[in-house]
């Protein structure tokens, strides 16, 4: 294998390995052993695969296949093509209960089949058997969408979102198990001699039981079968070895066997891409995570330890925390020094929950993310030049250019620094795949040419899309994290103005303020618009104000602030 990266993805650690043939191969610490056999060629070589795969039962394209006998040792996989992003059959009766069920991606399948096996949840001296996931296997081709088999409607909505960050769904991803040996429930009732009507009750009776005790571990699996339900190869040969000794009441004895085993949880599940949390594991979890995010957010410029497959970088000023975002190709600089914030901005955690577009605005949309935590997406215009017609166009965007994402954030961390009330900038992702549109304006490309990621690639690349991340403003960091009730809610002053919250005179005054506080301290704030200036309404539904008696404003779009000098290229000293 060639050279090897440890990358962390949610909570995973992996082996990260350049293929041969230019994919990428993920080695769980399962894999460890098994490096050799793992290797692309030595299972997934064309002729060796073809001859030797046993497609298996079910909806989905899952293999059984032996890798190569390497050093005396072949192991027995299972291949699964990972079905993120497709509409998911609803052939089963348990789909009924989970209509808005969809495919884990191939890093959340292995997160939460981890998170199982480790049993910390539910029931005490109790633990799910699975089996061993022991890599994700990404080819370098690329499909088309009518080869993909995704919906296309799923696409669609993510399309919509933002054009640049949905072709890394037209990926391949092969999930890489652990065969188990033995056989499922329903081969393992075809070996007592009962009619089809009572091992049919049998099988529904024992898959009600395992059920239950995965909820009780805090887990449910939308598509649950007594196929996935595997009995192990020594408890499958007692099974057989009944029917020698007790030939009258063999089928008895034996069907009392099988009771036994799943009473006392000796069995393994398979089959994990519907795999999701209990609601009420989920909200716990959620909330665990959401107070970690909030403590981690208080201390965030606090140096801390960086680990192997992250890095520090310091650009314009502000420290970042950069890694890959490994499901979409992409890159990751989180704000701050503490790496433990970085999973909670990788694209999978929020850019298939559900959004809001914010009104007045383009391309910018709220979410909940997976961890229960509320943020602002934006689609960065940089490297555009609006038309006359585009309520953007200006003439001094013409003179000035669109702000770079890490030229806002450090416009932001200025201000925040100088006592203006900025929004919370968190992250800027570089999405994986290539821009469709061309960049008209190649100012910024040019001027940033000097900064490059920890790898060497240029930070700005005009062949990518870039979405910036900003918190939700509902409070300062510090009072948010001790709050545990209502937080205050936000409102922008083109929205409170509608509302009634404030008139149109009250609206111009604290544009207009904020404005002049901004030219105070060199920055020509003079296209902020409404919608850009936010209002914090409290738990009272009453706008909170300063010491003045007027409402606390705080600028939330930072594309079209310029700092006032001779150049119109941002000015702030570079550190890498």
């Amino acid at each position: 294998m060639q050279a090897k990266l440890l990358t962390n993805v949610l909570s995973v650690v992996y082996t990260h390995v350049k293929t041969p043939d230019r994919g990428d191969l993920y080695l769980t610490r399962y894999a460890e052993k098994y490096l050799k056999q793992l290797e692309i060629n030595n299972w997934f070589e064309k002729s060796w695969f073809n001859k030797h795969k046993i497609r298996l039962l079910g909806t989905g394209a899952v293999y059984k296949v032996p890798t190569k006998n390497i050093d005396g040792i072949s192991l027995n996989l299972v291949v699964k093509h990972c079905r993120v992003g497709e509409d998911v059959p609803l052939d089963t009766h348990t789909l009924e209960e989970f209509c808005n069920a969809e495919f884990n991606s191939p890093w959340e399948e292995f997160s939460l089949v981890e998170e199982m096996r480790e049993g910390n949840c539910g029931l005490e001296d109790f633990k799910i058997a699975t089996q061993l996931p022991l890599a994700i296997y990404v080819p370098p081709e690329q499909l088309q969408l009518w080869q993909s088999g995704r919906s296309r409607s799923k696409i669609q909505r993510i399309k919509a979102r933002h054009p640049g960050i949905d072709l890394d769904i037209l990926k391949q991803y092969k999930l890489v198990y652990r065969w188990i040996e033995g056989l499922n429930l329903p081969e393992a009732f075809e070996l007592i001699s009962i009619d089809n009507e009572e091992r049919i009750e049998h099988l529904k009776t024992l898959d009600k039981s395992v059920i239950s005790d995965v909820e009780k571990k805090g887990y449910l699996v939308a598509d649950s079968k007594p196929e996935h339900i595997i009995i192990s190869e020594t408890d499958i040969k007692h099974v057989i070895s009944i029917s020698e000794k007790h030939h009258a009441s063999a089928a008895v004895e034996q069907t009392k066997y099988l009771y036994t085993l799943i009473e006392n949880g000796k069995y393994s599940i398979i089959d994990y891409e519907l795999l999701l949390r209990t609601p009420e594991h989920e909200e716990k979890i959620k909330e665990e995570r959401r107070q970690s995010y909030l403590g981690g957010l208080t201390n965030r410029y606090t140096p801390r330890r960086v680990p192997a497959h992250l890095s520090k970088e310091e650009v314009f000023g502000v420290p970042y925390i950069y890694g890959h975002a490994e499901s979409t190709g992409g890159s990751l600089w989180v704000v701050g020094n503490d790496p433990r914030l970085f999973d909670y901005f990788l694209p999978e955690r929020w850019r298939r929950t559900p959004s809001i577009k914010l009104p007045g605005r383009t391309e910018t949309f709220y979410t909940i993310t997976k961890d229960n935590v509320r943020l602002v997406w934006e689609t960065s215009r940089v490297g555009e030049l609006p038309s006359r017609k585009d309520p953007y166009y200006h003439t001094l965007v013409g003179e000035n250019g669109i702000n770079s994402p890490f030229e806002e954030f450090a416009i932001a961390h200025e201000l925040t620094r100088l006592g203006i009330l900025c929004a919370y900038v968190r992250a800027i992702y570089m999405t994986g795949s290539r821009k469709i549109e061309k960049s008209r304006d190649m100012r910024r490309y040019k001027s940033h040419r000097s900064i490059v990621d920890p790898e060497g690639n240029p930070a700005l690349q005009k062949s990518h899309n870039y979405i910036t991340i900003r918190g939700y403003y509902n409070g300062p960091d510090h009072w948010v994290a001790q709050q545990t009730g209502k937080l205050y809610e936000r409102v922008d002053l083109a929205d409170a103005f509608e509302k009634g919250l404030i008139n149109e005179s009250m609206c111009r005054q604290l544009s207009e303020r904020k404005i002049e506080r901004l030219k105070k301290v060199g920055y020509n704030g003079s296209l902020l618009r409404p919608c850009d200036l936010l209002m914090s309404i409290d738990q009272n539904e009453a706008i909170v104000k300063d010491e003045s008696g007027l409402p606390v404003v705080v600028i939330c779009n930072f594309q079209r602030i310029w700092k006032i000098s001779g150049n119109p290229v941002f000015t702030l000293s570079l550190t890498s």
